[in-house]
């Protein structure tokens, strides 16, 4: 006998939006979203209601005028005279390579300790044990100050390699470790044809990629060699190639030539600085979050049976080649959804770059072009979106690779 519990589509009726199953879903949705409208609709009205009644009105035409102020560290053109436009985006660049930086080692850092700490040394294990319960129970911004004051406190001036018998020496002449930062020798591209800055980073992003596509193809064509054979060949000398030589290659059509540092008058010159914010804030977020990096890393190899271990371990497999053949790539599936939340909490922890000087997006939109221009309700929107989009973007590339990493069922 079958039970007919929703009338026939014939029937409509309009109290079948809210008693037939087939619609009550899309009239629940229907209502919660023009209630959502008109929320949205009523705050609006409210603030510009507001807005006008002080005499104010949201235009972004500031982004235009000149900043009036300096940048201690930027990686594009940029002056005083350079527009909040143009202060904005030397923030966005050095917020994302900061962001860029503190991910790749706070990896590398929570990777290795995460492994450390399920050594069968009781002292390493510990010492790694001790790095993890110090650094992720004390504020990142405790951190970046000790950080920063130490390098400042226990590096030597500029005025200190001068003299024939100065107090500091540079490293192998190329280097100098100060308080005001690290000096090291920079790229300079003497081809006329290679002047536009933007166009050589595009080029060279471009060819990174396409060594990224031919590396990938040969993993995995030795994949597919290993499965057939049994045996993988070696690549490691081939790939190595494809990574360095078309670098190589277009660097030296660019015509790359290195400019050292050199003490002249107060302070270095030449080369690529690399200031005592920037270092004190990217070390800080590093080591913070790989301790947190590190707990992930351990959950994730603990969840891997043990008998995954003892069965490579019974086909005569070293120990690290279990680790990074066998345990590793199964608890990649564990390591990872947690991971996307560390990068995440990295760039926007990196707002804190304004307790040591550094020039992120919030120190310069958020911070003194905010005060100059007083658009704060503009200033905080860009900023808000700018978080966002980078938090969203970081979610979705991160969601692609652990989608990529599933384990694949019929």
């Amino acid at each position: 006998m079958t039970t007919i519990t929703d009338p026939p589509k014939g029937a409509f009726t309009p109290m079948m939006l809210i008693n037939d199953t087939r619609y009550r879903s899309l009239t629940f949705q229907a209502i919660a979203l023009f209630l959502l409208i008109v929320a949205i609709a009523y705050l609006g009205n409210n603030l510009a209601t507001n807005l006008a009644a002080a005499g104010l009105n949201i235009s972004f035409d500031f982004l235009g005028n000149p900043s009036g102020y300096d940048i201690n560290q930027t990686l594009i053109p940029y002056d005083s005279q350079s527009t909040n436009l143009q202060a904005a985006w030397v923030g966005i660049i050095n917020t994302l390579l900061v962001a860029v930086l503190a991910c790749a080692t706070a990896t590398v850092f929570g990777v290795v300790a995460g492994v450390l700490r399920l050594s069968n040394n009781w002292l390493v294990a510990k010492l790694m044990a001790v790095y993890v319960e110090m650094f992720r129970n004390i504020p990142v911004l405790v951190w970046i100050i000790i950080i920063f004051t130490i390098m400042t406190a226990s590096m030597p001036g500029p005025r200190a390699f001068r003299g024939d018998e100065p107090e500091a020496q540079m490293l192998l002449d190329m280097f100098a470790f100060t308080n005001r930062g690290v000096y090291t020798p920079g790229p300079v591209l003497t081809s006329p044809l290679f002047a536009n800055t933007v166009l050589n980073w595009v080029l060279v992003l471009l060819v990174l990629v396409g060594s990224f596509f031919a590396a990938s193809a040969l993993g995995k064509r030795a994949t597919r060699i290993q499965n057939d054979t049994g045996v993988r060949p070696t690549t490691w000398y081939w790939t190595l190639a494809i990574w360095l030589l078309p670098v190589a290659a277009l660097l030296a059509v660019m015509g790359l030539v290195w400019d050292f540092p050199a003490l002249k008058g107060f302070n270095f010159q030449g080369g690529i600085k690399i200031g005592g914010p920037l270092i004190a804030l990217w070390f800080a977020l590093s080591i913070y979050t790989g301790a947190f990096i590190a707990e992930n890393v351990r959950a994730g190899i603990l969840a891997v049976s043990k008998g995954q271990t003892e069965a490579a371990g019974a086909l005569g497999l070293r120990p690290n080649r279990i680790m990074s053949l066998v345990v590793l790539p199964q608890a990649l599936r564990v390591i990872i959804p947690p991971l996307i939340s560390q990068y995440l909490n990295i760039t926007k922890n990196s707002s804190l770059a304004i307790a040591v000087g550094y020039a992120d997006i919030t120190a310069t939109l958020g911070g003194i072009t905010l005060n100059q221009t007083g658009r704060a309700i503009e200033c905080v929107l860009l900023l808000m979106l700018f978080y966002l989009v980078i938090s969203l973007s970081i979610s979705a590339v991160m969601n692609v690779y652990n989608n990529s990493m599933k384990l694949k069922e019929r």
